[in-house]
């Protein structure tokens, strides 16, 4: 069967806390890319790439780096430690990953974070759980008007005149010097690229609800991590973006504090936490693991706009004998149909869950949806039916070749 016609740009957007799986959705998508466009966050965002014996953690470079002859693309909505840019730069040079301005650009509108953006968040992050790499206090910086644009730091007259008493003015220079080659208008790049038809993928770091205006404030990060921000992140109208697919994990996870209604506790969280090696890519921190919770999902596919859905991570549930679904919470006697960011309210609502049987079957080396055991297509069904979106990818292992195309209409 011929493939149907899909879109030409798809943001790839996080349904949950983040950790998805993002990282590697956009590196199987970007095959049949021209560009991956980050829009969003800074540092504080790790995905992870598995490709044959390589493992690689990106924290800044977009996912597409992976694939040869593909733009990509660092936005003006992130916020940039230039130290960390360079040393990722160099990491992907030394396994053979070729850096350069002909496959890298960086927004001279980007914010850049500066060491006392680092040492104020180490001081205020904890509370909220931060990662405190001076993402926060770099944000506010630019909200406060008083931030430090790329293209301030490159030009080394304005940079002077800005910080030139500071004693990190020499260490940063150099920093700014070694980048400048790849400092660009990346919001016209972008769009000159969506006017000649070229297949671009917007990726996002973090997840819905750790957008810091519709996540669970205050357990949210600095910057717009929803379809929203893909427009002012990048400089692109939001009739460019043509579909959004949403990422979730078959169950969800949670780094750091906040109100988390389908945590599990004891034996069984502690087994998916061991068998989907649950710990941040960033931070090293271990996640917290719950059931899934389609009030969280349908909440994503509401303020997203999500039209498919890249589910990840299936294989777990290998050998998990019941599987649970939230369909609703409880909240003082009430039933509650749809997710709320009202922490008082969420802090204090327990799940309703429908229970279904688990499979014994190694997933990890199924190539289509067909070969899948009858409970986990049962699974994959009733997420649908909840969210009322399909799903279009599955992935059943940390490899690019570990990935299943259920419905190819919504890929690129």
């Amino acid at each position: 069967m011929a493939k149907q016609s899909g879109p030409s740009n798809i943001a790839v957007i996080g349904m949950e806390w983040g950790d998805e799986g993002k990282g590697k959705i956009i590196d199987f998508l970007a095959e049949k890319a021209d560009v991956v466009a980050r829009f969003n966050g800074g540092n504080n965002a790790g995905h992870t790439i598995e490709v044959g014996d390589k493992k690689i953690v990106l924290h800044l470079v977009p996912s597409g780096v992976m694939h040869k002859d593909k733009l990509n693309v660092v936005g003006n909505g992130l916020v940039i430690d230039s130290k960390v840019l360079l040393q990722e730069i160099k990491f992907l040079e030394k396994n053979g990953i070729k850096i350069s301005p002909e496959n890298l650009v960086i927004s001279e509108n980007a914010h850049v974070i500066l060491p006392h953006h680092i040492e104020e968040d180490k001081k205020i992050g904890g509370a909220i759980g931060t990662t405190s790499r001076g993402i926060g206090p770099a944000y506010s910086d630019k909200a406060a008007r008083i931030g430090l644009k790329v293209y301030e730091v490159v030009d080394e007259n304005i940079f002077r005149k800005r910080v030139g008493s500071e004693e990190f003015y020499q260490e940063y220079k150099g920093y700014a010097d070694a980048l400048k080659p790849y400092v660009n208008d990346t919001s016209t790049i972008i769009n000159y690229a969506i006017e000649k038809s070229k297949k671009i993928l917007f990726e996002g770091a973090q997840g819905t609800l750790l957008d810091i205006d519709h996540g669970t404030y205050p357990f949210v990060t600095s910057s717009n991590t929803t379809a929203g921000g893909v427009c002012t992140g990048l400089g692109i109208s939001p009739k460019k973006v043509q579909s959004v697919m949403g990422v979730c994990k078959a169950y969800k996870t949670r780094v750091g504090m906040g109100p988390f209604p389908t945590e599990i506790t004891g034996a069984i969280g502690e087994k998916i936490q061991k068998i989907g090696k649950e710990f941040g890519a960033t931070t090293g921190r271990q996640r917290r693991v719950g059931w899934f919770d389609s009030l969280v999902g349908k909440y994503a596919v509401m303020i997203n706009g999500i039209d498919s859905i890249a589910l990840t991570k299936l294989d777990v549930f290998t050998t998990i004998d019941k599987l649970k679904i939230c369909v609703a919470y409880k909240h003082k006697g009430n039933i509650l149909k749809n997710f709320t960011t009202n922490i008082k309210v969420l802090q204090d609502c327990q799940p309703v869950y429908e229970e279904m049987d688990g499979w014994w079957d190694d997933l990890t080396k199924i190539k289509n949806y067909e070969q899948l055991p009858n409970n986990a297509k049962k699974y994959l069904r009733r997420i649908e039916e909840l969210l009322k979106v399909p799903i279009s990818i599955i992935s059943v292992g940390p490899k690019r070749e570990q990935t299943i195309v259920a419905r190819n209409e919504f890929l690129i």
